[in-house]
């Protein structure tokens, strides 16, 4: 509530329509800042921020298919993604929910596991399988309203970190989505990496990586502010700070997180202003936002050394940010499968070949 009213909801919504017109660029600082105080909301936020901005990217471009979700988004409306599936890595590209066509749209069946803001969506970005033609399946994606008929929450969410997300399962029984919310139907696999889809990654992935360099900046703060005013009876001069390897461990935090913020902001940067990187636009997306995260764990993994015994507390706040950055090595997605793409990719290997 708080951030519909501060007009959070519609950052990435073009002027023209309502919205503040905030540029990719823009988006992704914010994700950043917001990161930085409520890195779990952030997180569930970005859903919505992703998808809204998938629509003003496609609508700058002259592609107003979309359109109505910016409305929808200055009128309040909630987007969340229903990607996540069992035994599914390329979330997007492939599923195991079944898409069937039927007169006026199509029913969905499947089990979308963890989507976020599940208390509050209004509308569920999903995408399913058409295998009616199977030498040729298609992935459809669509928008499925809250007060569709055909689907249940299951709540699940006991889990590691991101607690404040609210991610529940979302079971689909023959849902039924009209064609009007049907945003594409394309290629299964990377052959099906249109404009639409190829804008939902930049989207995801690098605001994704704006929250996680968000949480690692928080971590970095805690942690030499607590060190300012630790103390050991161990050490001659009594203060921490004056320990070499304490100095050691702080200059490799800072040393990661230099690294990782220009890169970023680069990416936002080539992103907003057009530039033509073709092909390896994937590339470049999913190294950006696995090395971020890796280096984020590596900056709170610090912070947890150095915050001794009082870090596992609660209220030490590192213990939080400590379990929130242990996921961002696989949400999303995993090490493996980001190795696999960008060497294929970069190697001239079709990434859908077995």
């Amino acid at each position: 509530d708080e951030l519909r009213q501060a007009g959070y909801l519609a950052i990435a919504v073009p002027r023209e329509l309502g919205g503040r017109g905030l540029t990719f660029a823009e988006c992704m600082r914010e994700q950043r800042r917001l990161g930085y105080y409520a890195h779990a909301t952030a997180l569930a936020m970005n859903m919505h921020v992703y998808w809204v901005g998938v629509a003003a990217d496609l609508w700058r471009a002259g592609d107003r298919s979309l359109e109505w979700m910016l409305h929808g988004a200055v009128a309040g409306e909630v987007f969340a993604a229903g990607h996540a599936e069992r035994g599914n890595d390329l979330s997007a590209l492939l599923s195991t929910t079944k898409a069937e066509r039927v007169a006026g749209g199509y029913k969905f069946t499947g089990h979308k596991l963890f989507g976020s803001l599940t208390p509050v969506w209004t509308y569920l970005g999903l995408q399913a399988l058409d295998s009616s033609d199977p030498a040729a399946p298609k992935i459809v994606h669509a928008f499925m309203p809250r007060a569709t008929e055909g689907y249940s929450i299951k709540e699940t969410w006991d889990v590691l970190g991101m607690r404040a997300t609210a991610s529940q399962d979302t079971i689909l029984q023959g849902a039924f989505v009209p064609d009007r919310y049907i945003a594409r139907v394309v290629p299964a696999g990377f052959a099906g990496v249109d404009q639409f889809v190829l804008t939902i990654f930049a989207w995801a992935l690098t605001g994704f990586a704006n929250v996680y360099y968000g949480l690692a900046r928080h971590a970095l703060d805690l942690t030499i502010d607590n060190l300012k005013t630790k103390t050991s009876i161990a050490l001659s001069s009594g203060s921490l700070i004056h320990h070499p390897e304490v100095q050691h461990a702080v200059a490799d935090m800072v040393i990661e997180m230099e690294g990782i913020g220009p890169q970023i902001d680069r990416i936002a940067d080539d992103w907003t202003q057009g530039v033509d990187h073709g092909g390896a636009w994937p590339v470049k997306i999913v190294a950006t936002k696995h090395r971020v995260a890796e280096a984020v764990w590596r900056v709170v993994d610090n912070a947890l050394d150095l915050s001794g015994g009082a870090g596992i507390f609660a209220t030490s706040g590192i213990e939080r940010l400590f379990r929130d950055a242990r996921l961002g090595r696989i949400h999303p997605t995993n090490s493996a499968l980001t190795h696999e793409v960008v060497a294929k990719l970069t190697l001239g290997i079709d990434p859908d070949a077995q």
